[in-house]
């Protein structure tokens, strides 16, 4: 940790906005010898300027921390060959970078979830019956297999939906699935506490679905939670959980929390180049 910090910033998801988070660093006044900067996943895909992106968060070292979301797995699991991509996504610009190697290396290294004091940063959200500790430990089970020379083995094993039960006994390919997928891909829960991974909107919406954040008797209560990847959702500050998705991809907004008093920065997108429509 830097030793000396005059704010902490965290920030939504960037997905390759790179014109707009310097829009929106800039509006902070975010000074990356003071400051330090958190960045709720999805660094990329589906904007522009994917690689711009990663070599600035990278060269700001120590003083950047982010977790990994779905659209970075997504990358990965590409580059392993656990997946093709199409025509909606727009990771090309890394895969043909001249630096792609290390780029891929820094993001493969990075966590799910990053925790100081009482607050924690994850993509998508915890479940209920995790506490913030207990969270950090199965995250470290997945971070130690991607950061692994047989990182691409282990992504090619791991992708897909099921199961959608936590368990304690669950071991090997079906123990890491279930972890990627609420630490990465999860908004909502179906009533028995399992993972609906299809639904996606607001919660007012699928009234059929528990949003992961008001399951009943959560063990992560005693930490504020950040989290991204639910653009429908937007910013809301719901005290103990912060939503900081507002859909700049989309034309919508990026958001940042400045962490000490709960300031809200948001500015509009304006990278060139955005895909029409709003996930």
């Amino acid at each position: 940790m830097p030793s000396e910090t005059r704010f902490r910033y965290v920030v939504g998801d960037i997905q390759g906005c790179y014109v707009t988070l310097r829009a929106l660093l800039a509006r902070c006044e975010f000074d990356p010898v003071l400051d330090r900067l958190w960045v709720a996943g999805d660094l990329i895909n589906r904007g522009p300027k994917n690689v711009e992106v990663l070599r600035y968060l990278r060269g700001l070292g120590e003083r950047c921390q982010c977790v990994l979301g779905n659209h970075d797995f997504f990358l990965l699991a590409v580059i392993a060959g656990a997946v093709k991509h199409d025509p909606c996504d727009t990771l090309e610009d890394i895969l043909d970078a001249p630096d792609r190697n290390e780029l891929v290396d820094w993001l493969r290294c990075k966590p799910l979830i990053h925790v100081e004091g009482q607050s924690a940063m994850v993509h998508a959200g915890l479940l209920p019956q995790w506490s913030v500790e207990r969270a950090v430990q199965l995250a470290a089970e997945v971070e130690a297999q991607l950061r692994s020379r047989d990182w691409k083995t282990f992504l090619r094993s791991i992708w897909g939906g099921k199961p959608t039960e936590w368990s304690d006994r669950l071991q090997g390919e079906d123990r890491s699935r279930i972890i990627v997928n609420t630490f990465c891909r999860m908004r909502f829960l179906r009533p028995d506490g399992s993972l609906a991974l299809k639904p996606k909107g607001t919660p007012e919406d699928n009234p059929g679905f528990v949003p992961w954040y008001a399951a009943p008797s959560p063990q992560w209560v005693d930490h504020t939670i950040y989290h991204g990847h639910w653009s429908a959702l937007g910013f809301r500050d719901m005290g103990n959980v912060l939503s900081l998705d507002s859909g700049c991809v989309w034309g919508g907004q990026l958001t940042a929390v400045r962490m000490e008093d709960r300031q809200v920065f948001q500015v509009d997108a304006v990278d060139d180049n955005l895909p029409d429509g709003w996930e």
